[in-house]
């Protein structure tokens, strides 16, 4: 395997320059274009962190748009004074326009493993996007370029089972973000009979999830994740439940980070368990709430002695929630105050009555299932008691609720105008905490 120059120096930027214009402009067709990218891809695939940095750098800055190109590509446009030069113009300007690291990302593309080992290369910059515009740029360029290869036309729904292939399963576990899968007989139980596991994936990542789901089949709203991770829990029978519980939804690849596939996968589960399920009523969500906890605690550090709290709940309440803020451990004792309950639960719901600058909720949860077209529907005290559940959200989730009578309107009314749909109950909460009314839909539902 031939290495580059060890170290940052000009002799490993020139060796590397070298290499990556061979690629575009070497002798011998396109056939050879792809051996010299498939030989330059090995060669990166071996390099450390640090060195892997310096090269996505020269990529980013030595083989974007030439500036001279697109200014004289302007001044043709501009001086164009017919259709017919006009067409001819815009023609050179997007030939300007595109840079030739465009043309070696395709060529990557076109080698084995080539699309997975691109999306790999973008899960590398996603680190040192930020650092400048030339990294941001090649961020974008192989974004639009992942897009356009992982067409949702040619994703692929494929249920998960105990009898899937061992290094399907070994991802399962090694992939997992939102409740960790702690041993084989732990991902047996959500695979088991009373549960679903969807993922989805593309012919060109045919070992690869791009994002997976799993299902609990229940009688009623899941409120809480313990029982549906209690590995001694006896089976339900799936015929005779009534309400899916999607109650982990990931997206592996941190190379597509910014291209969901969430909302199409759920979509695509929906259906499958329509088809194989035809008593199931109900679609919803058992979802953290990961940012609740770092808002609490800084709006406790800005307003100590404001956050409503004195509204929201009695003054032993108040202190409470102080005290449970400072001493999480205190949540895993039964001895609090018999409303700190409904105390975190206003303040919780005020946390997603808040919004970004955009005018978004502030949580990225809520963001993806109120976008889908789902409801907020309740909000559980201690439903998730896991050290990660009560280090996120002092312990707090939430239902989602899919209706398929009011998906599309929920949809519309977030997108145009950024009203969240709740449930009456959620609203109620939101009212107490004394939640701004604006851009909330209530829907008559009692949750909360």
């Amino acid at each position: 395997m031939q290495r580059a120059p060890a170290g940052g120096s000009e002799n490993e930027s020139a060796a590397w320059s070298r290499r990556i214009v061979e690629c575009l402009e070497g002798p011998g067709g396109e056939v050879s274009a792809r051996m010299r990218a498939a030989a330059l891809a090995e060669t990166y695939t071996g390099l450390d962190r640090e060195a892997r940095h310096r090269l996505l750098e020269l990529l980013a800055e030595r083989f974007g748009p030439a500036p001279q190109n697109v200014d004289a590509a302007i001044d043709r446009y501009r001086a164009s004074n017919d259709d017919a030069s006009r067409i001819t113009a815009e023609a050179a300007l997007r030939e300007a326009l595109t840079p030739p690291r465009r043309r070696l990302l395709t060529q990557f593309n076109a080698v084995e493993g080539g699309v997975k080992f691109l999306v790999d290369l973008r899960a590398d910059l996603q680190p040192i996007a930020s650092q400048s515009p030339h990294l941001a740029s090649l961020d974008d360029d192989l974004k639009d370029l992942l897009v356009s290869w992982l067409d949702f036309g040619f994703l692929e729904l494929a249920r998960i089972t105990w009898s899937s292939p061992a290094a399907l399963l070994e991802k399962l576990i090694a992939y997992e973000a939102v409740h960790e899968i702690r041993s084989w007989q732990d991902l047996h139980n959500r695979l088991d009979s009373d549960r679903r596991c969807y993922a989805l994936f593309h012919p060109s990542m045919p070992s690869e999830p791009l994002a997976f789901v799993e299902v609990a089949l229940c009688v009623g709203l899941a409120r809480s994740i313990q029982p549906l991770l209690d590995e001694s829990a006896p089976l339900d029978d799936p015929r005779e439940a009534d309400t899916a519980i999607f109650y982990s939804i990931t997206s592996p690849q941190r190379g597509l980070r910014g291209i969901s596939f969430g909302e199409f996968l759920i979509k695509r589960a929906v259906d499958a368990l329509r088809r194989d399920l035809p008593r199931l009523e109900h679609y919803a969500t058992l979802s953290p709430v990961p940012g609740f906890r770092v808002w609490l605690e800084s709006r406790l550090a800005r307003e100590p002695e404001h956050l409503h709290l004195g509204e929201i709940g009695r003054p032993a309440d108040a202190e409470a929630v102080r005290q449970v803020v400072a001493d999480r451990s205190l949540l895993s004792r039964d001895d609090g105050p018999p409303s700190l309950a409904e105390t975190l639960k206003r303040l919780c719901a005020l946390y997603f009555a808040e919004r970004r600058g955009d005018g978004q909720p502030l949580d990225p949860v809520a963001r993806f299932h109120l976008r889908n077209g789902a409801r907020l529907e309740s909000i559980n005290w201690r439903a998730d008691t896991s050290p990660k559940g009560i280090r996120q959200s002092l312990g707090l989730m939430v239902n989602y609720s899919y209706d398929q009578s009011e998906i599309d309107a929920n949809h519309e009314a977030y997108a145009k105008e950024r009203c969240l749909a709740v449930s009456s109950g959620v609203h109620r909460l939101m009212q107490e905490a004394g939640a701004e009314p604006r851009g909330i839909r209530a829907i008559g539902r009692a949750g909360g």
